[in-house]
């Protein structure tokens, strides 16, 4: 048990380090300069360079001396190498810095060379003719600087790891009032990629292999190395993924130890003892050890994920009520990396469940079979129908990052609509593009979304009803500035038909709700029949344009205007306008959404929505 001594040691201490905290996080005042003599890019750097200057540290005398020999090296790099400073003190903790720049000094020689096998690799000619810098012009370091670390960067990125200046000088003359550049870059030989090896994976090392964007003995780039990486991190199978090579070099593979000092002795007596190489001994080894090639192996290490995930999702709008959704998604349920993928989905009017089972093809990132099924029930305004779908589809993927669906679809529907009730088997194949994009998934500062599907069916195979149909939907979302958001989405839809009526309500058009046209109920948006009740339209049409501005932090304002309305004649008389004001916060499970809209043909109505969960 502590003592009373002890502890107040202990109180002292921390006494002292909470002091030390303090007083590391007061401000430092910085020296305030008045910079005369020079202008644009070299005052700035001038100005930089005596920016982090604490006066308080420095007597009269060695501040005008720190002073100068920041100043002179804030010169240097725009190639003024004699400037004269004179240096007056206006206030305490104000000077004034008049600077006379002097003869600048040019390029008299400029020697870069490449050498080994570098020398024939475009992107090393094209740094090297890329230079701005020719013989008769001012010096500047600037550009030295950058082409001496993309040459080297360019030798790690593209497989050149045995590389070295043999040559890197800069020669000044201020007298002359010249400089002499030399570099001499020896890359050596290009590395190959060499074989991998698949470390802690519960799927078939075969699958992962196969989504390499390189073969064994193609020339090594570590671009093709992140794309690999993230490939495997797209898959969903993992926890983390680390690709990375297996470098053998003579400095991994010999082992020496320091000199056996009496205390290193004693403290290690009783481990293993190992062979131990001489300095010399070291480096003659290192000069014979020569790599029979120049394949580089590399190393797979990957961590399985979480066989079950599950999300969760609430929301609330008015006409709707409280609405949950529930997700249980398995990423992996064999070693061919089949997933498995659940949702439920509840509110008052509405309530489905639906399943997925992907089974991956050569590329599972890109390619693969769909199994989809579920149940949906809804019991909402004029619609009342349950509804039971199973759907086979075939997915791929492009480079361009759209994605083209093939499936058929078999849907069987109990119905009432309108009062009228019907029991109908719709058999349709579809085709479908879409794609999307975004920056900052949580809440994406850019994005869009495009999405067109193509829908036919026919009384030919057994269906109930003949037709066409076609939907698309695109969604925007932009910045200007870091404070101001625009979102913005468009969507329409159309059939053709002589069987409407056979049509169950899954595939016919309403309009309404917090994804359509706020300040409306949901689906309450489409033509009426004699009796006044509604039948869905053949045709859709909505647009909604949102501004949101930054107020503080993570909280963001919004005004929007919705407009949109289903109808059965191709060109609507009118649109349905509703507008409102919202409120947006970035909270760590998502935006979390509140609106309140009013329908500018209902002057008492308001409407509430609130949802979790991005746009996308």
């Amino acid at each position: 048990m502590p003592t009373q001594r002890q502890r107040l040691s202990r109180w002292g201490k921390a006494f002292l380090l909470l002091i030390s905290a303090v007083l590391i996080s007061l401000p430092v005042w910085a020296l305030n300069a008045r910079i005369e003599g020079v202008e644009g890019d070299v005052k700035k750097n001038v100005r930089l360079y005596l920016s982090d200057l604490d006066a308080e540290q420095y007597t009269a005398a060695r501040l005008k001396g720190e002073i100068q020999r920041r100043v002179r090296e804030a010169m240097r790099v725009y190639g003024y190498y004699e400037p004269q400073i004179a240096i007056e003190q206006l206030e305490e903790e104000r000077v004034q810095v008049d600077i006379t720049s002097g003869p600048r000094v040019t390029i008299e020689v400029l020697d870069i060379n490449l050498r080994g096998e570098a020398a024939d690799d475009p992107p090393f000619n094209e740094a090297v003719d890329e230079f701005p810098l020719e013989v008769g012009d001012p010096l500047f370091h600037s550009p030295w600087d950058r082409l001496r670390n993309q040459l080297s960067g360019l030798a790690l990125e593209r497989g050149y790891f045995d590389w070295e200046f043999t040559d890197r000088r800069m020669e000044v003359r201020p007298f002359e009032q010249s400089a002499r550049l030399y570099m001499d870059f020896d890359s050596g030989s290009r590395y190959q990629f060499g074989n991998v090896r698949i470390i802690g994976s519960h799927i078939e090392p075969e699958r992962l292999q196969r989504m390499q964007p390189f073969t064994t003995g193609e020339p090594y780039e570590a671009q093709a190395l992140a794309r690999y990486n993230q490939r495997l991190a797209q898959t969903g199978w993992f926890e983390s993924v680390m690709v990375r090579p297996r470098l053998q070099t003579a400095q991994e593979l010999l082992v020496f130890e320091p000199d056996p000092d009496p205390w290193f002795i004693e403290a290690t007596g009783e481990m293993e003892r190992r062979p131990r190489l001489s300095m010399v001994a070291l480096t003659s080894a290192m000069t014979l050890y020569q790599p029979k090639d120049n394949r580089l192996p590399l190393d797979v290490t990957v961590e399985p994920a979480d066989r079950h995930q599950f999300e969760v999702g609430i929301g609330y709008a008015t006409d709707v009520g409280p609405r949950l959704g529930l997700g249980w998604r398995q990423p992996w349920i064999n070693r061919l990396g089949h997933s498995l993928d659940h949702e439920l989905y509840i509110s008052a009017p509405e309530q489905r469940f639906t399943g997925t089972y992907n089974i991956p093809l050569e590329d599972p990132v890109r390619d693969n079979y769909r199994l989809q099924y579920g149940i949906r029930h809804e019991d909402d305004n004029d619609t009342r129908t349950l509804e039971s779908t199973v759907e086979v589809a075939r997915r791929w993927e492009f480079e361009n990052r759209w994605v083209q669906t093939l499936y058929f679809r078999a849907t069987f529907e109990d119905f009432t609509q309108g009062g009228e009730a019907d029991q109908v088997w719709i058999f349709y194949p579809g085709i479908q593009w879409s794609r999307t994009r975004t920056r900052n998934q949580r809440f994406p500062s850019w994005g869009d979304r495009q999405q067109l599907s193509l829908e036919y069916s026919d009384t030919a195979w057994g269906s109930d009803a003949q037709f066409g149909r076609l939907t698309a939907d695109t969604q925007w979302i932009r910045m200007l500035g870091n404070d101001n958001r625009f979102v913005g989405r468009a969507s329409l839809g159309a059939i053709a038909t002589d069987d409407f009526d056979q049509l169950p309500p899954s595939l016919r058009f309403f309009a309404g709700g917090d994804r359509s046209v706020r300040g409306y109920s949901f689906e309450s948006l489409s033509p009426v029949n004699e009796e006044g009740r509604l039948r869905g339209g053949q045709q859709k049409l909505t647009a909604s344009v949102e501004y949101q501005r930054r107020v503080t932090g993570d909280w963001w304002g919004a005004g929007f205007v919705d407009a949109g309305d289903a109808f059965d004649d191709w060109t609507p008389d009118s649109l349905n306008t509703g507008a409102g004001l919202g409120v947006r916060w970035v909270s760590p499970v998502g935006p979390i959404r509140l609106d309140v809209a009013h329908p500018f043909d209902h002057e008492d109505d308001w409407r509430l929505h609130f949802s979790i969960g991005p746009e996308f």
